[in-house]
This record gives structure tokens, C-alpha cells and sequence, in this order.
């Protein structure tokens, strides 16, 4: 797949990869998972809590391009927010991807009560994962996946939310040994 990107977003993309540990962006296996994952479930509209510099939005959005669908991600950080806005313009996935600034309890605790997501991606504030859950819940349409990264190298930080998602009747629940663990969800009811 990376090699059906147009050479600048690869570019963009490798040269983000050079700044993973500076930006905690999620690793390219990782990316490329998620990636799939929209395009083989035809997801149309999905949101992701923490932007950072854009590397993840950039494999979402065009996801989410290819399925005529749109992303929304949510960003804290007006630095991180300038950004990742500059990458999604040089990587054509700007039209497919609304970023919302602001803290990601706040911009969650407010979104309008019919709006549905398909897919929801989280990697952000690791103490604040059940909130996070506890927020797009209502707003993940059956059959839709719930993920959240990080879930094995910060393990004691997300522990309440991996309970939590555990023992929830609406979802089947796993962990992919993806590097740094990624919690896959699917909402059955």
C-alpha cells in the first residue's frame, strides 16, 4: 500500500518517520493495519483522538479517501495542530480530514448526539483511555471497530480502559501484538 502513495506523501511519510519518538507517532505496521482495516470494511467516517504531527491522520485519511468517507482528529497542541494541517495538504488527504483543536474531553464531551462514527482510532492522553472509550461509545455505529494504540508499552496506564472494554457486553475485544499493542475492538450490539 505505501507504495501506492504518490512520491511526495512517501516522502512525508518516511521523513515523519524519522521523527516517531519526537512526535509519538505509531509505528508503519501499525499504520498500515488501520489502513486496511478502512479500506477492506469500506468505513466512511472516522474519528482519531490525538494528531500529533499528522502521521497516522495521513494513512487514515487516505483510507478514508479511497471509501469516499472523512476523518476527524482531534489535537490539544496548536504546534502539532500547524503541523499536521501542512501534511495533510502536501499529502492531497486535507479535503477527507477535519481537525479539531482543543483538548480531546472537551471537543468529545460535545460532539452532536446523532453524529456516528464507523471506526475510532485513540492514541493520546494514556490516563484518559476510559474517558475517551466512555465519550465515542455512544457515537461508534454497531459493527464499527474501536482502537487505541499503545495498550502493551503503557500497559499500567490504559489498564482501566482494557478492563473496561473487557468485560463491555457491546464488544468483542482483543490485543494485536502490533509493536507497542494495539486494542482492537469490534461494537457487536
Amino acid at each position: 500500500m505505501f507504495k501506492d502513495f504518490d512520491p511526495l506523501t512517501q516522502e512525508t511519510l518516511k521523513n515523519l518517520e524519522t521523527t516517531r519518538s519526537d512526535f509519538w507517532n505509531i509505528y508503519r505496521p501499525t499504520a498500515e493495519f488501520l489502513y486496511n482495516l478502512i479500506i477492506n470494511e469500506r468505513f466512511t467516517y472516522g474519528i482519531e483522538v490525538g494528531t500529533s504531527n499528522g502521521y497516522s491522520g495521513i494513512w487514515l485519511g487516505k483510507a478514508f479517501k479511497k471509501n469516499k468517507g472523512q476523518l476527524r482528529t482531534i489535537e490539544f497542541y496548536e504546534k502539532r495542530y500547524s503541523v499536521a494541517q501542512e501534511n495533510f495538504k502536501k499529502c492531497a488527504v486535507d479535503d477527507v480530514i477535519t481537525i479539531c483543536p482543543g483538548k480531546a474531553l472537551a471537543v468529545l464531551e460535545y460532539l452532536p448526539e446523532d453524529l456516528k462514527f464507523d471506526f475510532a482510532f485513540v492514541d493520546a492522553n494514556k490516563s484518559e483511555s476510559v474517558d475517551y472509550f466512555r465519550l465515542i461509545h455512544p457515537h461508534l455505529k454497531k459493527g464499527g471497530i474501536y482502537t487505541c494504540d499503545n495498550v502493551l508499552s503503557h500497559k499500567e496506564k490504559v489498564q482501566t480502559y482494557i478492563d473496561k472494554i473487557n468485560s463491555h457486553p457491546d464488544y468483542i475485544h482483543t490485543i494485536l501484538d502490533l509493536p507497542a499493542g494495539l486494542s482492537f475492538a469490534r461494537k457487536i450490539r
